[in-house]
């Protein structure tokens, strides 16, 4: 995935299109196997989720300081985290098998890592 606008930086991280490509993922996942009664519950839940990730990643990368920035990176990893809780639901509702659960928290775990790894590089302190 190229990204040539320079004005919204966020596009340029790895950490945004893997996100991307994570909640496009888990999105059609949802469609296909949560059922129509899921749709106003789970389902919406899961996507408002999952669209958070992405939206914290943009509105936190335009912030005066990198510790408001690690601040809206935080808030894509706790969205992330309740992803990863409507995934738990799904498996012990019987909407996923335990391969499909199995794949989404290996997904989340890659992004989880690489919004820490973001986060805590963007609070470290200058070296001297």
């Amino acid at each position: 995935m190229q990204i040539q606008n320079k004005k919204f930086r966020f596009r340029q991280f790895p950490v945004y299109g893997d996100a991307r490509v994570f909640v496009r993922n888990v999105k059609i996942l949802a469609k296909k196997k949560f059922p129509h009664s899921e749709q106003f519950s789970l389902t919406a839940q899961m996507s408002r989720a999952l669209d958070s990730i992405i939206l914290n990643i943009a509105e936190g990368s335009d912030r005066m300081t990198d510790k408001d920035f690690a601040h809206f990176l935080n808030m894509s990893h706790t969205s992330l985290n309740e992803v990863v809780a409507c995934c738990d639901i799904a498996l012990d509702s019987g909407y996923l098998a335990s391969a499909e659960h199995k794949d989404c928290l290996s997904g989340a775990e890659v992004l989880a890592n690489q919004l820490t790894a973001f986060r805590k590089s963007l609070l470290k302190s200058p070296k001297k």
